[in-house]
């Protein structure tokens, strides 16, 4: 059974947004993780993203659940227009907690992850926003061309990051927390496919960097879908998620600015040089990673100009997503 928290420690609560029945089984086991943890939240609030069925069945499951000790859960439905930016605004509007957490519905929390994550804040008072490492749990085996370094592609901790505590620019929104009250201060989410991206500039910017920080030792399991390991799906990430970038770090104004993305190219340099003397040695996957880390920063780099041109041709797409009213 979890424990409570102690008088000192904050309290938390858990947000798990889902969109699709695909993942059902997943998105219960994300629950029972979560239910489950050595540090029990408050309350876990499952959102549902614009899908009657999934309303119904998770209504189902959780909506009459018997008080048996373990943290209560409650079924919303997203009530903005946006998508999981703003699933994940209209459970924020719930929270009641001192901390609000957030893990993928596809990701299931290690039993000490929200201990971890709450442990940073009590010991930390400077500590406002604070991320953990979804660690990729592949169904099938990982090809041997996928860089590590581009592991951010599926969502998980990649190399580069800190393998003990400490600041980042960005957090990965599979697993990450803030203080209830400073995300109500920068407005919650402003972006649905940049979400975590924004709010840690937000929070970065109003509180200073070294109030986002990554704990690495609380960790989930990020589950990889197969199509996930494929190299169309490694381009059009590269491609897709940096053409956004541009109209995100529009949105943040003086907030954004693209310090850890010069940062993790100059480390891809490394990276090459590293994989190229592997193969060197006979390594045929490593000439292999140092080609995909190439043409992954290439990709990038083409989806950052034409985010660059539509943003100057006032050609952006309109966000469904615009954050909530400050209190």
């Amino acid at each position: 059974m979890p424990t409570q928290h102690n008088a000192t420690s904050p309290s938390a609560d858990v947000v798990i947004c889902a969109y699709t029945e695909d993942r059902w089984d997943m998105l219960c086991r994300a629950v029972a993780s979560v239910r489950a943890q050595s540090v029990a939240p408050r309350t876990v609030l499952v959102c549902v993203d614009h899908n009657d069925a999934l309303h119904r069945r998770c209504l189902e499951r959780w909506g009459e659940d018997p008080q048996d000790g373990r943290p209560p859960v409650r079924v919303l439905r997203n009530r903005f227009a946006g998508r999981l930016g703003s699933a994940r605004n209209t459970a924020v509007e719930q929270v009641t907690a001192d901390v609000v957490a957030f893990l993928d519905d596809d990701a299931e929390a290690a039993p000490n992850w929200l201990e971890t994550l709450l442990r940073v804040y009590q010991e930390d008072p400077a500590a406002v926003a604070v991320g953990g490492a979804p660690l990729p749990n592949h169904v099938i085996d990982r090809p041997g061309w996928f860089p590590h370094e581009f592991d951010w592609v599926f969502g998980c901790h990649y190399r580069g990051l800190p393998e003990e505590l400490a600041p980042v620019r960005h957090l990965i929104g599979a697993s990450m927390s803030v203080r209830t009250d400073a995300l109500w201060a920068v407005g919650g989410f402003h972006s649905d496919k940049h979400d975590d991206m924004d709010l840690s500039h937000r929070v970065a910017a109003a509180h200073g960097a070294g109030s986002v920080l990554y704990q690495p030792k609380a960790q989930v399991f990020h589950v990889v879908h197969p199509e996930r390991l494929t190299w169309g799906y490694f381009w059009r990430r590269c491609y897709w998620i940096n053409r956004g970038k541009v109209r995100a770090f529009a949105d943040m104004g003086d907030a954004g600015n693209i310090t850890a993305e010069l940062q993790f190219a100059r480390q891809m340099a490394i990276s090459v040089v590293r994989e190229l003397l592997r193969g060197i040695r006979g390594d045929g996957d490593a000439l292999r990673r140092a080609g995909a880390i190439v043409a992954g920063l290439g990709v990038a780099g083409l989806g950052h100009l034409r985010g660059r041109l539509e943003l100057r041709t006032g050609r952006l797409p309109a966000s469904l997503t615009t954050g909530l009213d400050p209190r």
